[in-house]
């Protein structure tokens, strides 16, 4: 049996869009002489839908979508990611269901059984889950079919307490395949294929693994389907982050041990700095097809964060598509105007130098008799951050630029950030990378040629709000810092424990409470690209009001 394994990029509710390239690929894998076309999870709709799930006209045109696609698989069968009603008299309304087409029909349905409800999860808020699906024959093979969480039930998981796999396997099953939509982090490509190894070993059943591709706001897709033997030894790999549709024959898994197919050795999994760059371009470039935008804006301050997030707009978008707004106040180095100057030089992107200082003045008079001899603080440092803020919106609102947030996962963490000023924007790029992880991106963009200037990355890192001002003038340094919040963040570790690992106590205790005490303004920042696993957003739900007393 000859199988197309259709990693594409889908666009949640775009139901034309969505037909289009699922009839497409099918078209291509008959073309190619495929008997078989397998498509990610919930192709039809995009994953995920979200709340689009609970009308019933999207769930009509989904419907819709799957008899017209069943109309085209006559000579080739497929394998289809759609939402179905549950036509039960109890449970959710919906099945997250991978549908069987054949004939120019439907000929059989697989239900999802396992509902991820975690981290950016919340399939079990639609979906009911399964406990009845069976194999599928077609061309005397029968086909274990299951959806992406479904082969995440093994027994080392105590997250579940049924594997689905279990019951198909007492059917007897030539093959498993599985549809996803698995989410891009930089950890998962490994547990990933771990998972997928494990299974292939336990059934001694070789595997084959479609995901999709592509963005959908925070959430980014990487691809990377595969097909892996009963050993449980890869022997295709798809690309990461592009759109493709491959022909594998399953005649390769079969065939004696001297016409075998070779292993590959080590799947090509780039280096995560690589990774992330690849994820946050894409991600970058998604976002902003399926929004409509197509030019972008961002305040360039002469700090690797705006560089940072210039150099990848620049590349997802085109360099001409972004435009830089300059904008020096009495405060501001000169040495960040040439470097700011310079970045955009290397990049042959627009900019715009627009002072701060007439405006700034201005405020500073209008509230003189109220504010009388207060002295200099925080609220004039904010009042420059809203100005500047108020210069960019104005762009975005006159010229149609979408604003892009330059804000990194360090500052947002412990609240270091103004809020209707430096917080502003549609989309933040960067706002789940570490600061340390910019300087390692940094590198990265210039490997072959200086694109962000060598100063821009070395500089103390500064907001450039008031004289002299540095960010360790009230924060640990940054290589201390990002390790005590990995440890917090991702890892959920306790105070104590941190403390354990090495921390001082009276760093922990401060740092924390500034996490802590921050929920009010991560719930108002844009949308981060998600590249961790546990990005703020979707993936981490702290309560707004909480009083979490940190000791």
């Amino acid at each position: 049996m000859k199988v197309a394994l259709g990693q594409l990029d889908f666009h949640i509710g775009n139901f034309q869009h969505n037909t289009r390239k699922i009839t497409d690929s099918i078209h291509a894998a008959s073309c190619g002489g495929a008997d078989l076309v397998v498509f990610p999870e919930l192709a039809i709709s995009g994953y995920p839908p979200g709340d689009l799930l609970d009308y019933d006209h999207f769930i009509a045109r989904c419907g819709d979508a799957l008899q017209h696609i069943s109309r085209e698989c006559v000579d080739i069968a497929a394998i289809v990611g759609v939402p179905m009603p549950n036509t039960g008299m109890k449970g959710k309304r919906l099945y997250n269901t991978a549908c069987f087409l054949h004939q120019g029909k439907v000929k059989a349905v697989t239900r999802k059984s396992l509902l991820p409800t975690y981290d950016i999860f919340d399939e079990y808020r639609y979906f009911e889950p399964d406990t009845t699906s069976s194999v599928v024959s077609f061309q005397g093979k029968r086909i274990a079919i299951t959806i992406c969480e479904d082969l995440w039930g093994l027994g080392d998981n105590p997250m579940y307490v049924t594997n689905p796999m279990d019951r198909l396997a007492r059917e007897n099953p030539h093959m498993i395949i599985n549809i996803a939509a698995s989410p891009f982090d930089y950890s998962q490509g490994e547990k990933r294929l771990s998972i997928l190894q494990a299974n292939a070993k336990k059934y001694n059943l070789p595997l084959i693994y479609v995901n999709q591709t592509g963005a959908h706001a925070q959430i980014i897709f990487d691809g990377g389907s595969m097909v892996i033997d009963k050993q449980g030894r890869p022997i295709m790999q798809m690309p990461f982050f592009e759109e493709r549709t491959e022909i594998f024959d399953t005649q390769r898994l079969t065939a004696t041990n001297d016409h075998a197919a070779p292993a590959l050795e080590i799947l090509k999994y780039p280096h995560r700095t690589e990774r992330l760059y690849q994820a946050l371009r894409c991600g970058t470039a998604d976002f902003f097809r399926k929004s409509g935008f197509k030019k972008a804006v961002l305040g360039l301050s002469g700090g690797l964060d705006s560089a940072l997030t210039l150099a990848i707009a620049a590349d997802a978008l085109g360099p001409q598509n972004v435009m830089s707004l300059i904008m020096p106040s009495r405060f501001s180095n000169q040495h960040s105007i040439d470097d700011s100057l310079k970045i955009t030089q290397n990049l042959e992107s627009p900019k715009e130098i627009v002072s701060i200082e007439e405006g700034f003045n201005a405020l500073e008079n209008t509230l003189k008799p109220f504010f009388k001899n207060m002295p200099f603080d925080t609220t004039e440092e904010n009042l420059q951050a809203r100005l500047r803020a108020t210069l960019l919106m104005a762009f975005s609102n006159k010229k149609g630029y979408l604003l892009l947030n330059t804000s990194n996962k360090s500052e947002a963490a412990v609240g270091y950030g103004t809020l209707y000023g430096d917080m502003c924007g549609g989309l933040s790029i960067i706002g789940d990378i570490y600061k340390t992880e910019a300087w390692q991106l940094a590198k990265y963009i210039n490997r072959d040629k200086e694109i962000i200037p060598e100063s821009i990355i070395y500089k103390a890192p500064s907001a450039e709000l008031r004289p002299n001002q540095k960010d360790s003038d009230s924060l640990p340094p940054y290589h201390v810092l990002d390790k005590l919040l990995y440890m917090y963040i991702e890892e959920q570790k306790s105070p104590q424990q941190i403390m354990d690992a090495g921390f001082d106590k009276e760093m922990v205790s401060k740092v924390l409470k500034l996490v802590n005490n921050s929920e009010h303004k991560r719930f108002q920042a844009p949308p981060v690209l998600r590249v961790s696993p546990k990005a703020f957003g979707s993936g981490r739900r702290m309560p707004l009001t909480a009083r979490y007393q940190i000791p």
